[in-house]
């Protein structure tokens, strides 16, 4: 163990814990500033380490891991037999201060570590495939951070399965992981300079979040000739949408003519389901012209922002 301490966790609440951990970059967020999460994009680390006061974000999923952290711990000891113990500290690279870890356990008498995630049976056959790139990339940090060796990975899928996963310690993923993390924090986090938008979601309602409303009595001009390739490319991609879109529809509608009435088909190893499905809806433009004070009473205005390029 090669890591200093930060600070020691043990009696630190969540809110004073959120502070320490904006001191640095740590291991969930390795796979963001490499553009590798489905959840988080490098935006949002960008605002968690730059934003002056962190609000506590949690949810019932977010419970429901850190509840079940020792069930995994526990069932990774019975299926491995081996012993883990908790590091409750945040721990620091001796060299790069930046970078920081908070593990879920080390293992006893290895130079290892384990990190236990939770996640829903929709995931299955992803972790029957391998480990997820962004899990893999947050182990490499931590052993970026201790200098161990390897680190286990053991993950509760629904309530099916304990898939464990060994990472051998790689100093090429490292030095990669070390150099982009380098550049965003001295190029980013210290210089107080957004990064770019990486196309996800999540940057999307970030973008959304900062800017809700819009000008009217304001036009900018973007002067600059990489805009105009942009929005052609934009047009070009539209294009492309509606003819993938059409022949899509011609697959669905050729398949529905094989199936006529049946509700299913076999076709290989896939399974087709063309299900009658009964929903009610509300009538609004008949609502509002027969009961019109009920209809304002109960309906919830909510604006956004509609992105045009013309």
């Amino acid at each position: 163990m090669i890591a200093k301490v930060l600070i020691q966790t043990l009696d630190l609440n969540y809110e004073q814990w959120l502070e320490y951990r904006k001191k640095g970059i740590g291991g969930s967020d390795a796979a963001a500033i490499a553009g590798l999460s489905p959840f988080k994009s490098a935006i949002s680390v960008f605002i968690d380490k730059t934003e002056p006061k962190c609000e506590p974000i949690d949810s019932e999923r977010m419970r429901i891991g850190r509840d079940l952290e020792d069930y995994v711990a526990k069932r990774f000891e019975e299926m491995l037999g081996k012993k883990v113990r908790k590091r409750n500290a945040i721990l620091q690279h001796p060299e790069h201060e930046w970078m920081l870890a908070n593990v879920d356990r080390l293992v006893v008498g290895e130079s290892a570590g384990l990190e236990c995630k939770v996640t829903n049976s929709y995931a299955k056959k992803q972790w029957e495939e391998g480990i997820p790139p962004m899990y893999e990339l947050q182990c490499h940090h931590y052993m970026a951070v201790t200098g161990l060796d390897k680190w286990y990975i053991a993950a509760l899928i629904g309530n099916e399965a304990v898939s464990i996963h060994e990472i051998k310690r790689d100093e090429e993923i490292i030095n990669y992981l070390i150099n982009i993390e380098k550049d965003f924090y001295e190029n980013h986090i210290l210089k107080n300079e957004m990064p770019a938008p990486d196309g996800s979601s999540d940057a999307s309602d970030l973008i959304k979040m900062m800017y809700p409303d819009s000008d009217a009595s304001e036009t900018v001009v973007i002067d600059k000739n990489e805009y105009v390739e942009m929005v052609n490319r934009y047009d070009q991609i539209n294009e492309l949408i509606k003819t993938l879109e059409k022949e899509q529809e011609l697959i669905k509608q050729d398949i529905q003519m094989q199936m006529k009435e049946a509700e299913k088909a076999i076709i290989s190893d896939r399974t087709v389901i063309w299900k009658t499905v009964e929903s009610n809806r509300l009538d609004s433009k008949k609502l509002k012209a027969e009961l019109p004070n009920i209809y304002e009473k109960y309906t919830n205005k909510s604006s956004s922002r509609r992105f045009q390029i013309k």
